[in-house]
């Protein structure tokens, strides 16, 4: 038998927007993404003899193909014709299940990464993109990560200059968000504003931080339930106050993120907020997780 231990790591819209829905009923997005360094760790062994066992520190998470980490790696050896000769995974979880910040997908994207390494697989970046696209639309950018425009169903990657390197708070409230719910506002309305994604990513290549943090904008927000929108506008209001650049919702939410240039006042900033949301963090922005290869 073999093991490796690898890390998941959160990522954040820095932007995000919809353009219109395709025919195969997605959506078409743009959206500028980051790694943040709140991370689940995952356990993978190969050799066990058995068929895929998958274990979380969360009872309520599904225990088979379900989960993304599990389908990652059933979807890596089927496409590369690998048979591993049993596999078992761990999935210790920190990153907030259902929080807009890729959970699942980050879980999906280290096990590619692991699996590629324990296997002598010798996949490229590319190639494992490719094989994460399979299992779902966050997985491609997962697998690198650092700061990137993504568009399509946002598996189609730009690498962009990264951002910054800064203090992030992230506070996700004790609600969820229905994802489907939220497409279904959007189509159903005019989106009357939209991120400034052209100038964001002059900011980044200018490594403008405080620029970076006036243009970030997320279109959900403006579909979200009033009580919600209400609740998720008093957060952001909260980070600025205490010294964030800039504050905006990630994904479809419903956690929220502030960008500091100053220690003390991210700190300030999750002191305040803990008081009041159990899943607050403070963490740091990061690079890329591999080294881009074709």
């Amino acid at each position: 038998m073999a093991a490796t231990e690898v890390f998941a790591y959160a990522k954040l819209n820095l932007s995000l927007d919809v353009l219109n829905k395709r025919p195969d009923g997605y959506h078409e997005m743009k959206m500028v993404m980051q790694t943040v360094s709140l991370r689940d760790r995952l356990t993978v062994e190969t050799g066990t003899g058995r068929p895929l066992e998958m274990r979380s520190n969360l009872g309520f998470l599904p225990a088979d193909e379900h989960n993304l980490a599990a389908a990652a790696a059933l979807a890596l050896c089927r496409e590369t014709g690998t048979d591993p000769g049993g596999l078992s995974i761990r999935l210790d979880k920190s990153i907030p299940v259902c929080a807009g910040m890729a959970g699942g997908s980050a879980d999906a994207a280290a096990v590619l990464r692991g699996l590629n390494e324990l296997l002598g697989l010798g996949l490229s970046q590319t190639r494992l993109e490719e094989i994460g696209a399979l299992v779902g639309s966050d997985v491609p950018y997962c697998v690198g990560g650092g700061t990137a425009l993504a568009e399509g169903r946002g598996e189609v990657l730009t690498p962009l200059p990264p951002l910054p390197r800064c203090h992030v708070v992230l506070c996700k409230p004790a609600f969820s968000v229905s994802t489907p719910e939220l497409f279904r506002a959007l189509d159903g309305c005019r989106i009357r504003r939209r991120p400034d994604t052209a100038g964001l990513t002059e900011a980044l290549a200018a490594e403008d931080l405080p620029g970076v943090a006036r243009r970030m904008y997320n279109v959900f927000e403006h579909v979200l339930p009033q009580r919600r929108y209400q609740e998720i506008c008093a957060i952001k209001n909260s980070l600025i106050q205490h010294g964030a650049l800039g504050a905006s919702m990630s994904g479809t939410g419903p956690t929220v993120f502030g960008l500091f240039d100053r220690q003390q006042a991210a700190e300030d900033a999750w002191s305040a907020l803990r008081a009041q949301y159990q899943e607050t963090f403070l963490v740091e922005s990061m690079g890329p997780l591999m080294e881009k290869k074709v």
